[in-house]
Order: C-alpha cells, then structure tokens, then sequence
C-alpha cells in the first residue's frame, strides 16, 4: 500500500511462495462467516508470506489491522542509485510494524527483496531530502541518521525517541551531506570485526530491533 508516489520496479518480480495452507477444510459450507476472510483465498488456498493469524484475510483487512497497531517509528531511505537493499529494508519495516517508509530521492525503487510486504507498508516519497525534512519537522519528528561518521553514538546507548524517524543511507556512499547535516542525531551500530560498515539493509533491521527491544 503507498502513500505519494513511490513506485516499485516491475521487473524481476519475486517467485510465487511455496508455503502456506490449502483450501479451508469441509468446503464452502464450513467457510467463516467474517468480512475480513476472502473467498478466494478460501476455495484455494493462501500462499502468501503472511503470518498464520492473517491466512486467508484480504489484502485490505490485513492492512487495516496493522494500521491498528503500527508502532510510532518511521524509517527513511535515501535512493540515489538505485540500491537493491531498499526492498530489503521496507520489508524489514514491516516485519517490525514501522509506521512508514519514506523513499527521498528516485521515484522507482527495487522492489525485489521487499517479497511483496510493500502491500501491506505505507510507503511515501520525497522529491529530495528537503522535501523530506520539511514533512518530518510538519509532524514534530526527530530524525535520526543511522552512519559510522565522527561523533555517531552507538546505538546501545543512543536515545531513540518513542517516535521518530530512523533515516539509512545506501550501501557504499552511506548517507549524503544534506541528510547528516538534517538529522538530530546520528547512531553507529558498534561492530568487533574487520570491516567498517555492514549491509544497509541489515543495519536498518538491527536499529529498527533495538527501538522494538525498548518500546514495543
């Protein structure tokens, strides 16, 4: 589900699924009476990457029972070049119910590693980053920029409000000058390795895990 223009790439469409339940035991006549169940999914079966509580619900009942009760935090990305890893991260955002995403910078996005969960993601997009600031500051969000630059604070000891907005950079470049110098603070996940940075996508998932551990 979108909100603005966020548009998702069409190509490489992720495979269909092969999990799931088949068609509701005893037929037709045994079938929910429930608004929220869907016909189809019940004479055939629901394939789909849902949790079991929400098998067999339409896509629009799915929806509207996570709009009940998605947690405060947004999650923003910038998309200059295309990265592959924002599929990843919108899926993530709804794994862990952030209230939105919010794509700055180019209007098509690679959808394939979201696994078909921008169905059920608000997604919004800002032209450019002071697009997107000027929504952020409209709704009394702090930003919160996710990057191992100079004076970033780990974020086990970061403070991560109730609401705000997480904001990731792409895999490389990291987030651009105009973001950093928008946010009100700037979080690093502490790494014991060799490497100096982590997959963009499996960054956002550590943060977004860390603001549920404290307030979910």
């Amino acid at each position: 589900m979108t909100h603005g223009d966020a548009t998702p790439d069409s190509e490489d469409a992720p495979p269909v699924p092969t999990h799931g339940v088949g068609p509701w035991p005893g037929g037709p006549n045994a079938w929910p009476d429930d608004p929220r169940y869907d016909r189809e999914l019940l004479a055939e079966g629901d394939r789909r990457n849902v949790v079991d509580p929400y098998r067999y619900w339409t896509m629009e009942a799915i929806v509207a029972d996570l709009d009940a009760r998605r947690h405060p935090f947004h999650v923003a990305i910038e998309n200059w070049q295309h990265d592959l890893n924002i599929g990843s991260i919108v899926r993530s955002a709804n794994a862990f119910l952030a209230a939105e995403v919010h794509i700055i910078g180019k209007r098509r996005w690679n959808r394939r590693g979201a696994m078909v969960t921008d169905r059920y993601q608000h997604v919004r997009h800002h032209e450019d980053v002071a697009a997107f600031v000027e929504w952020a500051q409209g709704e009394d969000l702090p930003v919160l920029a996710i990057d191992n630059v100079d004076g970033s604070v780990p974020v086990d000891r970061a403070e991560l409000p109730e609401a705000c907005v997480l904001l990731f950079g792409q895999e490389g470049p990291g987030l651009s000058p105009e973001a950093l110098a928008a946010a009100t603070g700037v979080v690093e996940i502490t790494q014991y390795g060799s490497t100096r940075s982590i997959n963009a996508a499996s960054a956002a998932a550590v943060v977004m895990y860390e603001w549920c551990r404290r307030w979910a």
